[in-house]
Protein backbone atom coordinates (compact mmCIF):
# COMPACT_ATOMS: atom_id res chain seq x y z
CA UNK A 1 0.00 0.00 0.00
CA UNK A 2 1.23 3.65 -0.58
CA UNK A 3 2.75 5.41 2.46
CA UNK A 4 1.97 8.52 1.07
CA UNK A 5 4.40 11.79 1.52
CA UNK A 6 3.09 12.79 5.01
CA UNK A 7 5.79 15.03 6.61
CA UNK A 8 8.53 13.75 4.63
CA UNK A 9 9.17 16.83 2.67
CA UNK A 10 9.70 20.12 3.92
CA UNK A 11 9.93 23.91 1.99
CA UNK A 12 13.17 24.94 2.58
CA UNK A 13 12.42 28.96 0.62
CA UNK A 14 9.63 30.32 -1.15
CA UNK A 15 9.48 33.66 -3.29
CA UNK A 16 6.56 35.06 -5.49
CA UNK A 17 7.30 38.05 -8.07
CA UNK A 18 4.27 41.02 -8.17
CA UNK A 19 1.84 39.73 -10.14
CA UNK A 20 -0.20 42.10 -12.69
CA UNK A 21 0.46 43.85 -16.16
CA UNK A 22 3.96 43.33 -15.74
CA UNK A 23 5.24 45.34 -18.86
CA UNK A 24 8.36 46.50 -17.45
CA UNK A 25 9.53 42.78 -17.37
CA UNK A 26 10.46 40.07 -19.22
CA UNK A 27 9.70 36.18 -18.43
CA UNK A 28 13.07 36.00 -17.56
CA UNK A 29 12.80 38.81 -15.10
CA UNK A 30 10.01 37.83 -13.56
CA UNK A 31 11.63 34.38 -13.20
CA UNK A 32 14.73 35.69 -11.41
CA UNK A 33 12.40 38.13 -8.94
CA UNK A 34 10.80 34.92 -7.92
CA UNK A 35 13.51 32.52 -7.81
CA UNK A 36 16.07 35.49 -5.88
CA UNK A 37 13.33 35.52 -3.72
CA UNK A 38 12.84 31.79 -2.39
CA UNK A 39 16.67 31.37 -2.80
CA UNK A 40 17.52 33.77 -0.23
CA UNK A 41 14.52 32.53 1.99
CA UNK A 42 16.37 29.02 1.62
CA UNK A 43 19.71 30.23 2.40
CA UNK A 44 21.09 28.11 -0.09
CA UNK A 45 23.61 28.31 -3.45
CA UNK A 46 22.86 27.19 -6.97
CA UNK A 47 24.95 24.58 -6.37
CA UNK A 48 23.50 22.75 -4.10
CA UNK A 49 20.64 22.93 -6.25
CA UNK A 50 19.82 19.10 -7.66
CA UNK A 51 16.97 19.49 -9.67
CA UNK A 52 14.68 21.38 -11.55
CA UNK A 53 10.78 21.40 -12.38
CA UNK A 54 9.58 24.64 -14.50
CA UNK A 55 5.66 25.13 -15.29
CA UNK A 56 4.27 27.53 -18.00
CA UNK A 57 1.33 27.27 -19.81
CA UNK A 58 2.64 28.83 -23.35
CA UNK A 59 4.26 26.73 -26.10
CA UNK A 60 7.19 29.51 -26.30
CA UNK A 61 8.63 31.20 -23.17
CA UNK A 62 11.53 33.68 -24.38
CA UNK A 63 14.85 31.67 -25.10
CA UNK A 64 12.68 28.33 -26.23
CA UNK A 65 10.83 25.53 -25.12
CA UNK A 66 11.81 22.32 -22.24
CA UNK A 67 13.39 23.66 -19.84
CA UNK A 68 16.16 25.45 -21.46
CA UNK A 69 14.63 29.09 -20.15
CA UNK A 70 14.56 28.16 -16.79
CA UNK A 71 18.10 27.09 -17.21
CA UNK A 72 19.28 30.41 -19.43
CA UNK A 73 17.11 32.73 -17.17
CA UNK A 74 18.61 31.34 -13.58
CA UNK A 75 21.84 30.46 -14.89
CA UNK A 76 21.74 26.79 -13.17
CA UNK A 77 24.51 24.97 -13.05
CA UNK A 78 23.80 22.29 -15.64
CA UNK A 79 21.04 20.51 -13.58
CA UNK A 80 18.16 18.83 -15.08
CA UNK A 81 15.22 21.04 -15.71
CA UNK A 82 12.01 19.35 -16.38
CA UNK A 83 8.88 21.55 -18.14
CA UNK A 84 5.70 20.39 -17.01
CA UNK A 85 2.44 21.62 -18.31
CA UNK A 86 -1.30 20.36 -17.14
CA UNK A 87 -3.49 23.30 -18.26
CA UNK A 88 -3.76 25.64 -15.08
CA UNK A 89 -2.37 23.09 -12.23
CA UNK A 90 1.05 22.81 -14.16
CA UNK A 91 2.50 25.19 -10.83
CA UNK A 92 1.11 22.34 -8.70
CA UNK A 93 2.43 19.76 -11.26
CA UNK A 94 5.90 20.97 -10.92
CA UNK A 95 5.83 21.04 -6.75
CA UNK A 96 4.15 17.51 -7.09
CA UNK A 97 7.28 16.44 -8.72
CA UNK A 98 9.67 18.20 -7.05
CA UNK A 99 8.35 17.01 -4.02
CA UNK A 100 8.45 12.90 -5.08
CA UNK A 101 12.04 13.27 -6.21
CA UNK A 102 12.70 14.76 -2.58
CA UNK A 103 11.23 11.84 -1.11
CA UNK A 104 12.74 9.24 -2.93
CA UNK A 105 15.68 10.16 -1.99
CA UNK A 106 16.47 10.99 -5.66
CA UNK A 107 17.57 14.33 -4.53
CA UNK A 108 18.12 16.09 -1.67
CA UNK A 109 17.40 20.02 -2.74
CA UNK A 110 15.15 20.48 -5.51
CA UNK A 111 13.43 23.84 -6.86
CA UNK A 112 9.93 23.95 -8.68
CA UNK A 113 9.07 27.36 -10.74
CA UNK A 114 6.14 28.32 -12.16
CA UNK A 115 5.90 31.60 -14.90
CA UNK A 116 3.54 33.22 -17.51
CA UNK A 117 3.30 36.11 -19.18
CA UNK A 118 -0.16 36.53 -20.20
CA UNK A 119 -0.46 40.02 -21.16
CA UNK A 120 1.77 39.40 -24.46
CA UNK A 121 -0.08 37.29 -25.68
CA UNK A 122 -2.88 39.99 -27.24
CA UNK A 123 -5.74 37.85 -25.91
CA UNK A 124 -8.24 39.22 -24.19
CA UNK A 125 -9.17 36.41 -21.85
CA UNK A 126 -7.44 33.48 -20.82
CA UNK A 127 -5.63 32.57 -24.07
CA UNK A 128 -4.91 29.55 -26.13
CA UNK A 129 -1.56 27.51 -25.42
CA UNK A 130 -0.36 30.13 -28.91
CA UNK A 131 1.58 32.97 -28.14
CA UNK A 132 -0.36 35.76 -30.68
CA UNK A 133 -3.82 36.49 -31.90
CA UNK A 134 -4.07 34.18 -34.76
CA UNK A 135 -6.61 31.67 -32.93
CA UNK A 136 -10.38 32.94 -34.66
CA UNK A 137 -12.38 34.13 -31.87
CA UNK A 138 -15.06 31.72 -33.31
CA UNK A 139 -12.82 28.78 -32.23
CA UNK A 140 -15.61 25.87 -32.23
CA UNK A 141 -15.29 25.94 -28.50
CA UNK A 142 -17.21 27.17 -25.47
CA UNK A 143 -14.84 29.73 -23.63
CA UNK A 144 -14.24 29.76 -20.44
CA UNK A 145 -16.67 31.92 -18.80
CA UNK A 146 -19.68 30.09 -20.66
CA UNK A 147 -18.11 26.93 -19.33
CA UNK A 148 -18.19 28.06 -15.68
CA UNK A 149 -20.94 29.87 -16.33
CA UNK A 150 -22.86 26.38 -17.11
CA UNK A 151 -21.59 25.13 -13.57
CA UNK A 152 -23.59 27.54 -11.87
CA UNK A 153 -26.91 27.14 -14.05
CA UNK A 154 -26.56 22.89 -12.73
CA UNK A 155 -25.63 24.17 -9.18
CA UNK A 156 -29.25 26.64 -9.30
CA UNK A 157 -31.04 23.79 -10.86
CA UNK A 158 -30.06 21.01 -8.49
CA UNK A 159 -30.38 22.68 -5.14
CA UNK A 160 -33.73 24.68 -6.09
CA UNK A 161 -31.80 28.09 -5.44
CA UNK A 162 -33.46 31.45 -6.67
CA UNK A 163 -30.90 32.89 -9.03
CA UNK A 164 -31.20 36.31 -6.89
CA UNK A 165 -29.66 34.31 -3.98
CA UNK A 166 -26.74 32.52 -5.98
CA UNK A 167 -26.09 36.02 -7.83
CA UNK A 168 -25.55 37.40 -4.12
CA UNK A 169 -23.45 34.57 -3.10
CA UNK A 170 -21.25 34.76 -5.78
CA UNK A 171 -20.38 38.44 -5.22
CA UNK A 172 -19.75 37.68 -1.95
CA UNK A 173 -16.98 35.59 -2.72
CA UNK A 174 -15.88 38.25 -4.97
CA UNK A 175 -16.23 41.23 -2.78
CA UNK A 176 -14.56 39.09 -0.04
CA UNK A 177 -11.61 38.28 -2.52
CA UNK A 178 -11.02 41.84 -3.44
CA UNK A 179 -10.95 42.79 0.26
CA UNK A 180 -8.12 40.29 0.83
CA UNK A 181 -6.23 41.24 -2.58
CA UNK A 182 -6.13 45.22 -1.43
CA UNK A 183 -3.62 43.74 1.96
CA UNK A 184 -1.63 42.46 -0.71
CA UNK A 185 1.09 44.17 -2.29
CA UNK A 186 1.69 41.58 -4.79
CA UNK A 187 -1.49 41.38 -5.51
CA UNK A 188 -2.81 42.39 -9.47
CA UNK A 189 -6.19 43.66 -8.14
CA UNK A 190 -6.10 45.69 -4.96
CA UNK A 191 -8.99 48.01 -5.19
CA UNK A 192 -11.90 47.03 -2.62
CA UNK A 193 -15.87 46.57 -3.90
CA UNK A 194 -19.16 46.70 -2.65
CA UNK A 195 -21.68 44.02 -3.01
CA UNK A 196 -23.53 46.57 -5.48
CA UNK A 197 -20.63 47.35 -8.02
CA UNK A 198 -20.53 43.61 -8.25
CA UNK A 199 -24.37 42.90 -8.42
CA UNK A 200 -24.82 45.92 -11.10
CA UNK A 201 -21.50 45.12 -13.31
CA UNK A 202 -21.73 44.13 -16.98
CA UNK A 203 -22.36 40.38 -17.57
CA UNK A 204 -19.91 38.51 -18.82
CA UNK A 205 -21.84 35.42 -19.05
CA UNK A 206 -24.72 34.95 -17.35
CA UNK A 207 -24.88 34.88 -14.04
CA UNK A 208 -21.16 35.91 -13.80
CA UNK A 209 -20.20 39.57 -13.71
CA UNK A 210 -17.09 41.17 -14.66
CA UNK A 211 -16.34 41.15 -11.01
CA UNK A 212 -16.84 37.10 -10.99
CA UNK A 213 -14.18 36.77 -12.94
CA UNK A 214 -10.50 36.68 -12.84
CA UNK A 215 -8.48 38.49 -14.76
CA UNK A 216 -5.33 37.59 -17.18
CA UNK A 217 -1.83 38.23 -15.10
CA UNK A 218 1.95 38.14 -15.37
CA UNK A 219 3.60 36.55 -12.46
CA UNK A 220 6.08 34.07 -11.23
CA UNK A 221 6.35 31.57 -8.14
CA UNK A 222 9.12 29.50 -6.91
CA UNK A 223 9.42 26.72 -4.12
CA UNK A 224 12.73 25.12 -3.23
CA UNK A 225 12.15 21.36 -1.11
CA UNK A 226 14.36 19.27 0.79
CA UNK A 227 13.63 16.34 3.21
CA UNK A 228 12.92 17.32 6.87
CA UNK A 229 16.78 16.34 8.38
CA UNK A 230 18.29 18.32 6.13
CA UNK A 231 16.49 21.53 6.68
CA UNK A 232 17.17 21.12 10.32
CA UNK A 233 20.91 20.00 9.86
CA UNK A 234 20.88 23.88 7.87
CA UNK A 235 19.34 25.37 10.99
CA UNK A 236 15.87 25.74 9.43
CA UNK A 237 13.26 25.48 12.54
CA UNK A 238 9.56 25.46 12.09
CA UNK A 239 9.38 23.62 9.17
CA UNK A 240 6.02 23.69 7.03
CA UNK A 241 5.56 20.35 5.25
CA UNK A 242 3.50 18.65 2.95
CA UNK A 243 1.11 16.81 4.43
CA UNK A 244 -0.54 15.39 1.03
CA UNK A 245 -0.14 15.34 -2.83
CA UNK A 246 -3.06 14.20 -4.88
CA UNK A 247 -4.29 14.39 -8.82
CA UNK A 248 -7.16 13.43 -10.20
CA UNK A 249 -7.79 13.48 -14.05
CA UNK A 250 -11.39 13.14 -16.05
CA UNK A 251 -11.24 10.15 -17.94
CA UNK A 252 -14.23 11.12 -19.68
CA UNK A 253 -17.27 9.98 -17.58
CA UNK A 254 -18.93 13.13 -16.93
CA UNK A 255 -19.45 13.40 -20.45
CA UNK A 256 -20.19 9.44 -21.22
CA UNK A 257 -23.80 9.20 -19.82
CA UNK A 258 -26.18 10.71 -18.00
CA UNK A 259 -24.82 9.90 -14.02
CA UNK A 260 -22.82 14.17 -13.40
CA UNK A 261 -25.60 16.44 -13.49
CA UNK A 262 -23.11 19.59 -13.92
CA UNK A 263 -23.31 20.93 -10.40
CA UNK A 264 -19.66 19.93 -9.48
CA UNK A 265 -16.40 18.62 -9.86
CA UNK A 266 -15.94 14.86 -10.09
CA UNK A 267 -12.37 15.13 -9.87
CA UNK A 268 -12.22 17.74 -6.96
CA UNK A 269 -13.69 15.15 -4.91
CA UNK A 270 -11.77 12.59 -5.87
CA UNK A 271 -8.45 14.12 -5.27
CA UNK A 272 -9.80 15.65 -1.83
CA UNK A 273 -11.17 12.56 -0.85
CA UNK A 274 -7.52 11.18 -1.04
CA UNK A 275 -5.45 13.97 0.47
CA UNK A 276 -7.68 13.69 3.24
CA UNK A 277 -6.78 10.61 3.96
CA UNK A 278 -2.98 10.74 3.21
CA UNK A 279 -2.55 13.37 5.91
CA UNK A 280 -4.30 11.51 7.91
CA UNK A 281 -7.61 13.93 8.16
CA UNK A 282 -10.90 13.05 9.56
CA UNK A 283 -12.95 16.34 9.64
CA UNK A 284 -11.63 18.84 7.54
CA UNK A 285 -13.81 21.47 8.98
CA UNK A 286 -12.40 21.04 12.55
CA UNK A 287 -8.69 20.17 10.93
CA UNK A 288 -8.35 22.55 7.80
CA UNK A 289 -7.00 26.21 9.19
CA UNK A 290 -8.03 28.08 5.46
CA UNK A 291 -7.40 27.31 1.82
CA UNK A 292 -6.51 28.98 -1.34
CA UNK A 293 -8.72 27.30 -4.29
CA UNK A 294 -9.09 27.86 -7.83
CA UNK A 295 -11.31 30.88 -8.21
CA UNK A 296 -11.10 30.76 -11.97
CA UNK A 297 -14.58 32.47 -11.36
CA UNK A 298 -16.42 33.52 -8.57
CA UNK A 299 -19.11 30.27 -8.85
CA UNK A 300 -15.73 27.67 -8.91
CA UNK A 301 -14.84 28.93 -5.21
CA UNK A 302 -18.56 28.18 -4.33
CA UNK A 303 -19.04 25.46 -5.62
CA UNK A 304 -15.25 23.89 -4.36
CA UNK A 305 -16.31 24.65 -1.16
CA UNK A 306 -18.53 21.13 -1.54
CA UNK A 307 -16.18 19.57 -3.54
CA UNK A 308 -13.69 19.58 -0.46
CA UNK A 309 -16.58 18.82 2.09
CA UNK A 310 -15.80 21.64 3.35
CA UNK A 311 -19.99 22.86 3.48
CA UNK A 312 -22.46 20.45 2.87
CA UNK A 313 -24.13 19.54 -0.11
CA UNK A 314 -26.15 22.03 -1.15
CA UNK A 315 -25.37 24.40 1.88
CA UNK A 316 -22.27 26.49 -0.08
CA UNK A 317 -24.68 29.42 -0.52
CA UNK A 318 -25.34 29.57 2.90
CA UNK A 319 -22.30 29.08 4.37
CA UNK A 320 -20.78 32.10 2.51
CA UNK A 321 -23.28 34.69 2.55
CA UNK A 322 -22.72 34.09 6.59
CA UNK A 323 -19.33 34.05 6.18
CA UNK A 324 -17.70 31.26 6.90
CA UNK A 325 -14.90 31.56 4.37
CA UNK A 326 -14.17 35.47 4.91
CA UNK A 327 -11.24 36.47 6.57
CA UNK A 328 -12.52 36.26 9.96
CA UNK A 329 -14.25 33.31 9.21
CA UNK A 330 -14.11 29.94 10.29
CA UNK A 331 -12.07 29.00 7.45
CA UNK A 332 -10.41 31.51 5.46
CA UNK A 333 -10.49 31.26 1.78
CA UNK A 334 -8.18 33.14 -0.81
CA UNK A 335 -6.60 35.28 2.05
CA UNK A 336 -4.07 36.74 -0.91
CA UNK A 337 -7.13 37.42 -3.00
CA UNK A 338 -7.00 34.27 -4.85
CA UNK A 339 -7.07 34.10 -8.99
CA UNK A 340 -9.90 36.71 -8.72
CA UNK A 341 -6.93 39.46 -7.19
CA UNK A 342 -3.97 37.98 -6.83
CA UNK A 343 -4.03 37.01 -10.65
CA UNK A 344 -3.89 33.85 -12.83
CA UNK A 345 -0.53 33.28 -14.45
CA UNK A 346 -1.36 29.72 -15.48
CA UNK A 347 1.62 27.92 -15.00
CA UNK A 348 2.41 30.13 -11.63
CA UNK A 349 -0.85 29.71 -9.97
CA UNK A 350 -0.64 26.55 -8.14
CA UNK A 351 2.95 27.69 -6.68
CA UNK A 352 1.66 30.94 -5.90
CA UNK A 353 -1.26 29.03 -3.94
CA UNK A 354 1.16 27.25 -2.21
CA UNK A 355 3.35 30.73 -1.37
CA UNK A 356 0.38 32.23 0.81
CA UNK A 357 -0.34 28.97 2.78
CA UNK A 358 3.60 29.15 3.69
CA UNK A 359 3.85 32.57 4.44
CA UNK A 360 0.71 32.26 6.97
CA UNK A 361 2.13 29.17 8.27
CA UNK A 362 5.54 30.79 9.55
CA UNK A 363 3.36 34.07 10.56
CA UNK A 364 5.01 36.36 7.52
CA UNK A 365 1.58 37.46 6.13
CA UNK A 366 1.69 41.06 7.43
CA UNK A 367 -1.57 43.01 7.33
CA UNK A 368 -3.49 39.59 6.35
CA UNK A 369 -1.78 37.35 8.89
CA UNK A 370 -4.39 34.47 10.62
CA UNK A 371 -4.39 33.88 13.93
CA UNK A 372 -2.19 30.60 14.65
CA UNK A 373 -3.57 28.62 10.98
CA UNK A 374 -2.06 25.24 11.34
CA UNK A 375 -2.93 23.67 8.12
CA UNK A 376 -3.45 24.74 4.36
CA UNK A 377 -4.92 23.56 1.60
CA UNK A 378 -4.47 24.38 -2.00
CA UNK A 379 -6.57 23.39 -4.65
CA UNK A 380 -5.72 23.78 -8.17
CA UNK A 381 -7.86 23.23 -11.28
CA UNK A 382 -7.05 23.11 -15.42
CA UNK A 383 -9.87 22.73 -17.88
CA UNK A 384 -13.37 22.84 -17.41
CA UNK A 385 -15.95 21.34 -15.17
CA UNK A 386 -16.80 18.75 -18.12
CA UNK A 387 -13.04 17.49 -18.28
CA UNK A 388 -10.15 18.67 -15.85
CA UNK A 389 -7.21 17.52 -13.54
CA UNK A 390 -7.91 18.49 -10.29
CA UNK A 391 -4.50 18.58 -7.66
CA UNK A 392 -4.93 19.00 -3.81
CA UNK A 393 -2.05 19.87 -1.66
CA UNK A 394 -2.02 19.62 1.93
CA UNK A 395 0.80 21.85 4.07
CA UNK A 396 1.13 22.31 7.75
CA UNK A 397 3.57 22.51 10.61
CA UNK A 398 5.89 19.54 10.92
CA UNK A 399 4.88 17.16 13.13
CA UNK A 400 1.10 18.29 13.28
Amino acid sequence: MPQGIKDKVAILGMGCSRFGERWDASPEDLMVEAYNEAMSDAGITPEQLDAAWFSTHMEDVGTGRGGIPMGIALRLPNIGVTRVENFCAGGSEAVRAAVYAVASGACDIAIALGVEKLKDTGYGGLPVATVGTYIPQWYPAAVAPANFAQLAAAYRAKHGVDAATLKRAISHVSVKSHANGAKNPKAHLRKEITIEQCLNAPTIAQPLGLFDCCGVSDGAAAVIVTRPEIAREMGKKDLVTFKALQLAVSNGWEMSGSQWDGSYVHTARIASRKAYAEAGIKNPREEISMSEVHDCFSITELVTMEDLGLSDEGGAVRDVLDGKFDADGAIPCQIDGGLKCFGHPVGASGIRMLYEMYLQLLGRAGERQLANPRTGLIHNLGGQPNQNVCSISIVGREGE
